[in-house]
């Protein structure tokens, strides 16, 4: 008894090591300057299979969907992809218009800001400048289970968003009352009350709020962004 009582301990102890997932991320890049510019720096995972692939292939998806002009993103996007259309999109205007010395501009770099046992962080910052009297600059949080690739959504983050909603609001205040005191937060959020970003993510400080430009206010006011300490959000969560 007490054999068979170990061989099933060696037993479990194999399988739970062979479930172990690893996951790690190195540099990839694309670039070309033959039309437009276009630099692409993003990171590729590695390790256990199904869930590097995962998330991998929501990173291609992401990237190829930042120069996608639809407001319906494409479930196959690639990066390759998107670099081919951006540039015979940029030939095109030039053919249009020959006079014009505009050149078009695509570039991201990415990064990981955070990596427990739950939860990756990947922080992507991308530029796109196709004329006008400015680029447009992104900054993009995606949050992937660590167990199973699987891209997580807000809802999937927090679990209490009203009670979330009242203590971020509290850090939203406090980071821009130094702006401007004529303005209220309807102001910000052209005449709404507040909400949250479309970007939260996770760092070693705590979970990080991110307001790019345009969500909030006008261009002028740029980024917003501050950190909510796990201390104080951690009630509010569904993961650490």
């Amino acid at each position: 008894m007490k054999k068979i009582s170990a061989f099933l301990l060696i037993c479990l102890l194999i399988n739970a090591c062979s479930k172990d997932v690893k996951i790690s991320f190195y540099e990839a890049h694309i670039s070309q300057t033959k039309n437009a510019n276009i630099d692409i720096n993003y990171l590729k995972a590695e390790g256990t299979k199904d869930v590097a692939k995962r998330i991998n292939t929501a990173v291609e998806q992401f990237i190829g969907n930042e120069t996608n002009l639809s407001d319906t993103p494409d479930k196959n996007a690639t990066i390759a992809q998107a670099v081919t259309n951006f540039d015979n999109d940029y030939i095109a205007f030039k053919n249009q218009f020959e006079d014009t010395n505009q050149i078009w501009e695509f570039t991201v770099d990415s990064e990981i800001s955070y990596q427990s046992a739950e939860v990756i962080c990947m922080t992507l910052s991308s530029y796109t400048d196709t004329g006008g009297a400015h680029g447009n600059g992104q900054i993009s949080f995606l949050n992937f289970n660590s167990q199973t690739g699987d891209l997580l959504k807000q809802k999937d983050i927090i679990k209490d968003v009203d009670g979330f909603k009242t203590l971020a609001e509290t850090y939203f205040k406090n980071e821009t009352k130094s702006r401007s005191d004529d303005e209220s937060i309807e102001d910000y959020f052209f005449g709404k009350g507040f909400q949250l970003p479309a970007n939260i993510g996770f760092s070693d400080e705590g979970l990080v709020l991110l307001y790019n430009t345009y969500e909030i206010a006008s261009y002028a006011q740029g980024v917003t962004e501050f950190t909510i300490p796990y201390s104080e959000a951690k009630p509010f969560l569904k993961v650490n």
